[in-house]
């Protein structure tokens, strides 16, 4: 369910073909945002597809649509069968513009899963709007007309800063206060004349 959600966030167009679907995959095909084949496999249930995700219990019909979609030049991930994959997908912890992905290159996805759970725990909310003020910023010093290398160096202060502490302390306005204040500072002595 997680693939289908994170496909869902990309605006792709999704079909699952099961037999037996979960209530969660029955839910989003009732509200129409995926198509849904309450049914067992049909090879023709490969045409237009551009991506396949192969999740059954039968190792035989895993190989048998891997096999299939190669021929026709889509792209296959077979679930826990990384040798029948042409590509894997990483657990992903997401906090706002902040990416966290994990991977053991299919040897063991649930160790991957155990440590995204790990990492959820470690990356709270705070870390989404740390990066996003941190990015503001970046985007302001990169439009001002200061040496490179400068904007780098008080970028890398402002690291130092731990203003994620403030976030969660104080939240993010008193974060963006006390960044702006060290802006203002540093601005004062380093813009070069235009």
């Amino acid at each position: 369910m997680r693939k289908v959600r994170t496909l869902l966030a990309h605006h792709a167009n999704i079909t699952v073909v099961a037999p037996e679907p979960s209530a969660p995959v029955k839910r989003l095909a009732r509200k129409g945002r995926i198509t849904l084949r309450q049914r067992r496999y049909r090879m023709a249930d490969l045409k237009r597809m551009r991506l396949v995700f192969v999740a059954t219990d039968d190792a035989k019909l895993n190989r048998r649509i891997a096999d299939e979609a190669r021929r026709r030049h889509i792209l296959v991930n077979v679930v826990d069968h990384p040798n029948l994959c042409d590509f894997i997908v990483p657990s992903v912890v997401r906090r706002g513009r902040l990416l966290v992905a994990i991977s053991t290159e299919g040897a063991c996805p649930a160790y991957s899963k155990r440590l995204r759970t790990a990492l959820e725990k470690q990356f709270d909310r705070a870390y989404g709007d740390y990066v996003e003020l941190l990015a503001r910023l970046r985007h302001e010093i990169l439009s001002m007309d200061v040496r490179p290398r400068e904007g780098v160096r008080f970028l890398e202060r402002l690291l130092d800063e731990n203003l994620l502490a403030v976030i969660r302390r104080k939240g993010r306005r008193a974060a963006e206060g006390r960044a702006r204040t060290l802006l203002a500072a540093w601005l004062g002595g380093k813009l070069r004349p235009v």
